[in-house]
Formats: structure tokens, sequence, C-alpha cells
């Protein structure tokens, strides 16, 4: 049996293929369609289409997508892919292809796929972070995605910043979700370098930022230990809740060496213990986890498909 997992994502999407070993054995990308719903379909099942006449075998279906799966309408909202809000994808899908398709959030999958073989295995609760345009999370149980009521277990990045203070953090920001000093305005990679250009009258890239850090400029150090400092408080709210054996750090800032160095002696500060034992380590698959978290779906998720 292989397990097919598909990504969708703002501009593309990719298919992995994966056998129960999780032995890749198919890599795919395509260009999203964003025009309309059916021709976001038509694509989606072109490329289904394909992998099914490469292989002989069966295969299981898992979709990752940047939004969120109502649990009773079975509808999805919270998409950047606009086409695919108010759609009910997994019973569109299922009713064409003739059999069961898993959804999930791409930082669900993410979660699962570092969960199940990456830098979180072997550890009986895991919490995925990641920080790149946006900053999703995860979680996942002895093995299980948590789901939750309202599917938004996991969405840390839209709490706000603990013990958010003018003096230290800066002027006030703005969130697309109509809030103020959501997480995800300081410690996502789009924060990160967005109050950086804001505060120095630049344009830089976050890449250009860190390199900055690293060459022992002033105002770059300054940022960058703000951001450890917001990223600690963060993680401590998260491990004073949920008490993760291990917390996983994907997306663009997740590349950054040194915040494995600086940031948990910084959480072990705020966290209510003397001590830190959670492991905080980088993704083991990096780009690529989202996918493999949704070829796992269906076999490691509760969800079931209709």
């Amino acid at each position: 049996m292989f397990h097919l997992g598909l990504d969708i994502g703002g501009t593309k999407m990719e298919a992995v293929l994966l056998d129960n070993s999780g032995t890749l054995h198919l890599r795919e990308r395509r260009p999203t369609c964003k025009e309309s719903y059916q021709g976001f379909m038509d694509n989606l099942i072109a490329l289904i289409d394909d992998v099914k006449k490469s292989i002989t075998d069966d295969f299981t279906i898992g979709i990752g997508l940047p939004g969120a799966i109502d649990p009773h309408s079975g509808l999805i909202k919270n998409c950047n892919c606009l086409v695919l809000n108010g759609e009910n994808l997994q019973s569109d899908l299922t009713q064409r292809l003739g059999q069961p398709v898993f959804l999930a959030n791409d930082a669900d999958c993410f979660t699962l796929s570092e969960a199940v073989d990456g830098a979180g295995a072997g550890y009986s609760t895991v919490f995925g972070v990641i920080v790149g345009t946006g900053c999703g999370g995860g979680v996942v149980v002895n093995g299980q995605l948590l789901h939750g009521p309202n599917a938004i277990a996991g969405e840390w990045g839209h709490n706000p910043l603990p013990a958010w203070d003018a003096s230290k953090d800066g002027p006030a920001q703005p969130c697309y979700c109509g809030h103020e000093n959501c997480i995800e305005s300081y410690i996502s990679g789009t924060g990160f370098t967005r109050r950086f250009n804001q505060a120095n009258s630049h344009q830089l890239h976050a890449e250009t930022i860190i390199a900055a850090v690293d060459a022992g400029e002033a105002s770059a150090i300054a940022h960058y230990q703000h951001f450890i400092d917001a990223f600690a408080r963060s993680l401590a709210s998260v491990i004073n809740v949920l008490d993760p054996h291990a917390i996983v750090i994907g997306g663009g800032l997740s590349n950054v060496e040194r915040i494995y160095q600086d940031l948990p002696s910084v959480v072990e500060k705020y966290i209510f213990s003397d001590s830190l034992r959670t492991a905080i380590v980088k993704a083991k698959f990096g780009d690529s986890s989202g996918v493999r978290g949704a070829a796992w779906l269906p076999t490691l998720s509760p969800q079931r498909g209709l």
C-alpha cells in the first residue's frame, strides 16, 4: 500500500508518494489554480490521475491545506487559497475519486510528519511550530493529531503576545485577523522582517537581518534579542498549558541555527518550573514535512474519510 500526500499552497501544489516505511517513490509539483473552485478541482484531480498512471498499486490520499475544516459542516474556512473557502473539498473529492480522502490543516500535517518519523519521533506529546510567512502550530499526542470542536488546535499564532509592553515590544501591531499584537505579528518570518524594517527604515529580507546579527550589527542584534524573548514568552505560555515533550520548529526562520542555542534558556525563565525539560528541536524534513504529514493522515489521524 502506498500513501499519497498533497500539500496545497497559495502558488503550488506538491504531491509525494510514500510506502509504509516512509520511503519516497514520487514527487510532483504543479501550479495551484486560484481562479475558480472548479478549476482547482480539475487541476488537483488531474494530478492524482497522473499518479495513478505511474503505479499499479492502490494508495490512500491525504491533503494538507492552509486553512481549517469545520468539523460540523465539513466546509473549509480561513484558507488563503480563497476559492476553497466555503467548499466541502473532502466530500467533493471523495465523490469524484470514488475513495476516502483525508484533510487537515498544513501545520497539523507538519506536526504529524515530525512526530511520526521526524525530529519529534519517540516523544509522547509534540507541539509543532511554523515560523514562516505565518505562525501556525499543531499538536500530536501519542501519534494522533489533536482535533477540537473549533478546528483550531495549535493556532497559537493568534493569541496575544504574552506580557506585551509597548516600552519593550514597540508600537501595537495590527493583525489581519482583526486583533492587535498577535504572536504571529512578532515571531513569524513576516513579522520579524516587517518590524525590523519599520524600526530601521530598511527593506531587508530575514536572511540579511540574520547575517547582520552574525556580523555584530547593533540594531540587528537588538532586534534578534527581542525576537528570542518574544518567542520564549510565547512558547512558555504553551508549555505551561500543554507541557509537551518536544517542540519542533519549521518554516523559514527554523533554519537560523543559533535559535536552538539561544531560545531554551530564555524559555526557562518564563515557565512555571525550576527547569526546562522540553526538547526544542529543528524539523527533520524541512519544507517537505507538510506534504509527508498529509500522506500519513489516513493511517494516523482519527479523522475518517467520507
